[in-house]
C-alpha cells in the first residue's frame, strides 16, 4: 500500500514539474554579468535558455549547496563518533583480555572442574 502511495506521490511530482516545464518554455537571456559590469570587465558571457531549465537549474543548484554545507557542518559529529567508536573498540579488547586473564584458573583441578 506504501509503495502505490510512493508512486503515486513521485507520478504527482513528476506531472507538476512537466506542467511548470511546459507553462515555462520561453526563452530567456542568462549573463555572467549586468551588461555594465560586462562591459567594464569584458566578460560578455550570454546564453538563451527556456525558462524552466533556469528554475530547474537553480533548484538543483540549490540542493546541491545544501547538501554539501550539510556535510561540512556535520563533519565534527563524525569525527566526533568515529574517535567514541575507536575508543569502544579499544576498551572492549582491553575487557576481553581482562576477562582472558581473570577466567583462567591457577590450578589444574579448578580448569577441569570449569570445563563441565
Amino acid at each position: 500500500m506504501i509503495r502505490y502511495l510512493r508512486l503515486l506521490f513521485l507520478g504527482l511530482v513528476g506531472l507538476t514539474l512537466l506542467v511548470v516545464a511546459l507553462a515555462n518554455r520561453a526563452p530567456v537571456s542568462v549573463r555572467l554579468l549586468p551588461e555594465d559590469l560586462a562591459a567594464l570587465t569584458g566578460l560578455t558571457w550570454e546564453m538563451s535558455l527556456p525558462l524552466f531549465v533556469v528554475i530547474f537549474g537553480g533548484i538543483v543548484a540549490g540542493v546541491l549547496i545544501g547538501f554539501v554545507w550539510e556535510w561540512f557542518r556535520e563533519m565534527k559529529h563524525r569525527s566526533t563518533a568515529s574517535v567514541k567508536a575507536r575508543e569502544v573498540a579499544r576498551l572492549e579488547r582491553e575487557l576481553a583480555v581482562l576477562k582472558d586473564t581473570v577466567s583462567v584458573p591457577k590450578d589444574d583441578v579448578l580448569a577441569l572442574l570449569e570445563k563441565r
